[in-house]
């Protein structure tokens, strides 16, 4: 007997900003829509644990982007992509899953992503509270480690866009983000993904991480938990994003709920699964019930 993940995937095409994309998205499961955000220089591959997991995918329809150039998303057809530096935006960030959701006529999904894409779910929740019931913020924060701030987009790229450093160079410094007690199998396979990203994608995706996502206080306080519920969820061995960090963001979102994932660091939906669904699974059955009052 053949064995097979329950996972199909398609292509869709959006435009956004007049620029057509053709996107791919994995998904499994029926139920309530949650779209799943990937994180910077990486791509969808990251959940296939997830959409493995029948106790998520019972009630809940898992779908999971690459983002354009990002995976089997390759970059626009017909755009001379090439003779342009790429750079992520907050407002492109925000745009895509907006497209994405309505293209495939999703009703006010959930919206989960890790790194960037938990920096996303924060933005959502501020921006766009109508056309999410949920968002989940994983490894999120008011805004990244200031770290790079002085550096800039020029030392950025000059540590993961040189064409002097192997491509292997950014899966290796990934190794530094990762708990010491995630299994060495998911931690090779996070190093494998990251090796793969397309020339300057991850250093691009670095200008919504460290620059375009900061949310001040005063907009933090103003993100409507009633309309919108905010979850956030970070790894107590995450050097880019710590507890501290996200507490602070969710010390000023009234209603929020917030929980610190013991020995579980940057990319804890890979790195450790089995782990990381002891904390995901009482999230998505409080979005159930809240679904079916």
């Amino acid at each position: 007997m053949v064995k097979r993940d329950p996972i199909t995937g398609g292509y869709v095409y959006l435009t956004i900003d007049g620029v057509e994309y053709r996107v791919y998205y994995e998904e499994a499961g029926q139920g309530i829509p949650i779209l799943l955000g990937h994180t910077a220089g990486s791509d969808g591959r990251q959940y296939r644990h997830l959409l493995c997991d029948s106790e998520v995918t019972r009630d809940f329809r898992a779908i999971v982007f690459d983002l354009p150039f990002h995976g089997k998303s390759l970059p626009p057809y017909g755009e001379k992509w090439w003779a342009k530096e790429y750079n992520m935006t907050k407002k492109f960030m925000m745009d895509f899953p907006n497209a994405f959701a309505a293209a495939l006529g999703l009703d006010r999904p959930v919206y989960m992503g890790s790194s960037m894409g938990g920096h996303l779910a924060v933005d959502l929740a501020s921006n766009y509270p109508e056309k999410y019931r949920a968002t989940i913020a994983v490894e999120g924060a008011l805004r990244s480690a200031a770290e790079y701030i002085d550096v800039g987009m020029a030392g950025i790229r000059r540590e993961f866009d040189n064409p002097n450093v192997n491509r292997t160079s950014v899966g290796a410094a990934m190794l530094l983000n990762i708990s010491p007690y995630s299994p060495e199998a998911n931690v090779r396979e996070i190093q494998w993904e990251y090796s793969c990203g397309g020339p300057g994608i991850f250093a691009g995706d670095l200008l919504y991480y460290y620059y375009d996502h900061d949310v001040s206080p005063e907009e933090a306080r103003r993100i409507d938990t009633s309309k919108c519920m905010l979850y956030m969820l970070t790894g107590e061995y995450d050097p880019n994003t710590s507890p501290a960090e996200t507490k602070q963001l969710a010390d000023l979102v009234k209603g929020s709920k917030f929980w610190v994932m013991e020995k579980l660091g940057h990319f804890p939906v890979t790195e450790n699964y089995q782990e990381f669904r002891k904390y995901l699974l009482p999230i998505l059955a409080e979005i159930k019930n809240r679904k079916t009052q």
